[in-house]
This record gives structure tokens, C-alpha cells and sequence, in this order.
């Protein structure tokens, strides 16, 4: 008997972040740690994490748990995935060996039964992952009653491109439609990508390589493993980042920094909550 999520993923109807993640963790190394500690602090505007509560929702690689718990938070750590379940407890196995301070667990951000049992965090951080979820304005709506009064939300989601982004949709469609489907797109995608990486080397650096040797500064990820995880991740949600401001100021959320884009990507925005 297949599992929720093994019926999803054998007809297509979503994609396995966990497998790919896997083999993510065969490149982590405490240069990308760094990365991902860096950006945390960079976007939530502080020092250190000493004495507060840290919940990844969509914990995928476990990169950015390990990375807030390295930043002395006390983290709970959740995916869907059971896969990126493994990878997470592989990193704390790694670098947090019986730790108490990091729990792990196996949840959807849409389970609202799951998630009341969680309480209430003083950073709730979710980077690319509700609009995966199948249902992002309800995974978007649950997660607020997850933060602390006065504390703060980060979420990143995928940019709406309009009819770009419905394009987006049928190429991940048919990328999980079986070995066919991915072969094709990426057949397709991967030296498109890679040209035009190539390009913006030369435009921006002079140097044709450098956006394969310096993306580990993207927050400490892996070129080749995001655009895996960009061309399979399925399914695809995408929201304006002007939606995002008025849904949560709705919900009494401030926002204090936020990173757009204009193209394919996520819109970063971190919000308080007030008190």
C-alpha cells in the first residue's frame, strides 16, 4: 500500500525534493554552512539566534535548521517529504549528534491538526517551500498562527510572471510525468541554463564561469541542484509580492525587509508580528 505521498509522486503529481536534496548533502561543506548562516542573519537582521525558537517549515535539505541551530536557536524542523526528513536528520547526526535543542518530524504545512500541536516560535521560516504544498494561500494562512506575538515570518515565494509563469507549470507538469518527461525537459532546459549562466559571467565579471564557481554564495546552495529542484518542483504556486503584503497585513503582520525579483525566483519577505 502506497503512502499519501507515494501516490502523489507516482502519478505525477509531485515532485521528490528529498531524493534531490540526497545528493545535496554529498557537496555540503562548511563554506555553504556559512553561506546559509550569513544569509539568515542578513535577512532577519540580527547577530545570533541565542535563546529563541526556530521552526522550518519544509525543512528540505536541513540545511538552514542546522544552519539557525548553529546560530544557537532551538529548532523544530518539518517536511513532507520523508526523504528530506532523512537529510535533516543526517545533518543533525553530523554536526548535532543527540542534541536536544533540534527536533525533526515528519508534517505538512497544510495539516492544521499537525501544526496546532507545535505551538508558537519566535521565527517561522518557510524558503520555497508553500507554494509546493498543492494549496499555498492555505499553507500561506496556517503558518501565521505559528508565530509569537512580536515575532517574525520568513517566507520565500516563487514570482508571478503571469503568462511566464503558467508556461513554468506545464514544463514542471510534464517533467514528472515519468523518465520520458525529464529526459526531454531536461535535455532541453539544462544547456539553456547553463548558456545563458555563461552569459551573465561574461556581462557581469568577465568571466564565463563564475556564476558555477560563486553560487554557493546563494545561500549556500548548489547551481546544478536548483535547477534540478526548479524544473521538477511540482506543484507550482506563484504569488505577486504586493498579494503577499496585504494577505498578512490582514493578519497583523508588519513587513521589515523584503528582496524582490523580476524574473524566474522567489519574492523574500520577512514580516513582524505585532503584538
Amino acid at each position: 500500500m502506497l503512502t499519501k505521498f507515494e501516490s502523489e509522486v507516482s502519478h505525477g503529481g509531485r515532485f521528490e525534493f528529498g531524493r534531490n536534496w540526497s545528493s545535496f548533502l554529498d557537496v555540503l561543506n562548511n563554506e555553504r554552512i556559512e553561506e546559509a548562516g550569513n544569509s539568515l542573519r542578513t535577512m532577519l537582521g540580527v547577530d545570533d539566534l541565542e535563546n529563541k525558537t526556530f521552526l522550518d517549515i519544509g525543512s528540505g535539505s536541513g540545511l538552514f535548521s542546522l544552519a539557525a541551530r548553529q546560530l544557537r536557536a532551538k529548532v523544530v524542523s518539518f517536511d513532507y517529504d520523508p526523504k528530506s526528513v532523512v537529510c535533516a536528520r543526517e545533518l543533525k547526526r553530523r554536526y548535532f549528534p543527540e542534541d536536544k535543542d533540534w527536533i525533526i518530524e515528519e508534517g505538512s504545512a497544510l495539516d492544521r491538526s499537525y501544526l496546532s500541536g507545535l505551538g508558537q516560535f519566535d521565527f517561522v521560516y518557510s524558503w520555497g517551500v508553500l507554494h509546493h504544498t498543492g494549496d499555498m494561500w492555505k499553507a500561506l494562512e496556517n503558518v501565521a498562527p505559528l508565530v509569537s506575538e512580536g515575532g517574525t515570518l520568513f517566507i520565500a515565494i516563487y514570482n508571478d510572471q503571469q503568462y511566464i509563469s503558467r508556461i513554468w507549470l506545464q514544463v514542471k507538469k510534464l517533467y514528472n510525468q515519468g523518465v520520458l518527461g525529464r529526459t526531454l525537459i531536461k535535455t532541453l532546459y539544462y544547456p539553456w541554463f547553463a548558456i545563458q549562466a555563461m552569459i551573465i559571467g561574461v556581462i557581469k565579471e568577465g568571466n564565463p564561469i563564475v556564476k558555477f564557481s560563486d553560487y554557493k554564495r546563494e545561500r549556500g546552495m548548489s547551481i546544478l541542484h536548483d535547477w534540478k529542484d526548479w524544473l521538477g518542483g511540482y506543484p507550482f504556486e506563484v504569488a505577486k509580492p504586493e498579494e503577499l503584503l496585504r494577505f498578512y497585513r490582514a493578519k497583523g503582520f508588519d513587513l521589515v525587509n523584503m528582496v524582490t525579483t523580476n524574473r524566474l525566483g522567489c519574492n523574500q519577505m520577512v514580516f513582524k508580528k505585532k503584538f
